[in-house]
């Protein structure tokens, strides 16, 4: 019984690998998106940065990115916290 598990498991596993394989898109070839085109067309004058990967990070999705950084923050002190020495 259990061989015929794990083989069912290995058939199942294989399918679905084949078939995310088949649906992956030819490589540099991403999928058409209207935001895409309006960063890249707007991107720089609306944001007057000349990287638009910053102008996305720092400006389009700035409470985003804040947000990041206090989970961040809030789990490298939580881990000095529980790390740190006991002072006697």
């Amino acid at each position: 019984m259990k061989a015929v598990a794990k083989t069912l498991v290995f058939l199942v596993l294989v399918f679905f690998l084949v078939l995310t394989a088949i649906e992956l898109r030819p490589f540099g070839k991403p999928k058409k998106s209207t935001m895409d085109d309006y960063i890249i067309v707007e991107g720089q004058r609306e944001t007057a940065a000349n990287n638009l990967v910053s102008a996305v990070v720092f400006d389009y999705r700035g409470y985003d990115t804040l947000g990041e950084a206090t989970v961040l923050f809030a789990a490298v002190s939580g881990v000095y916290l529980l790390l740190r020495e006991a002072k006697k």
